[in-house]
């Protein structure tokens, strides 16, 4: 789906030069001669490299079509972690440096949402509210 370069918002995913990114800052300028502009700054999902283009306010973009699945986190196998779908139980594994932070906060048996372009899975949306348990801390010098 076309969208303008106005409509864009941070967070959307972009298909722009043939690979899938996203959009991490937007600034929209319209100076005092010429016509109004666009700039983004947005992240390749494939390698991490950043891109800062710009584009005019009623330039076409093509915004990427993201399925979202309901999953459960099960364990963690070496590299992978390792999910069920909720509808099928068909399992997935997802490399564990693709998600980063989040990987700390998933738990046997959590319910997530896993974002998905083409089958292929680009990341997840977390439950609004996890409970942890603190097992170590350092000490406190007054």
């Amino acid at each position: 789906m076309k969208i303008s370069a106005f409509e864009v918002r941070i967070g959307n995913l972009l298909e722009y030069r043939e690979k899938l990114w996203r959009v991490l800052k937007k600034n929209h300028v319209k100076p005092g001669k010429g016509g109004a502009f666009v700039q983004l700054e947005m992240k390749s999902i494939d390698g991490g490299t950043k891109l800062n283009e710009r584009f005019r306010s009623d330039d076409k973009i093509e915004k990427a079509h993201v399925e979202t699945r309901s999953m459960q986190y099960l364990y963690q196998d070496g590299e992978n972690l390792v999910f069920m779908d909720n509808e099928t139980y068909e399992q997935l594994p997802i490399a564990a440096d693709d998600l980063g932070d989040q990987v700390g906060f998933l738990l046997p048996n959590t319910d997530v949402q896993i974002n998905l372009h083409n089958e292929t899975p680009i990341g997840l949306d977390l439950p609004a509210h996890v409970v942890l348990t603190v097992t170590e801390t350092e000490g406190v010098v007054k």
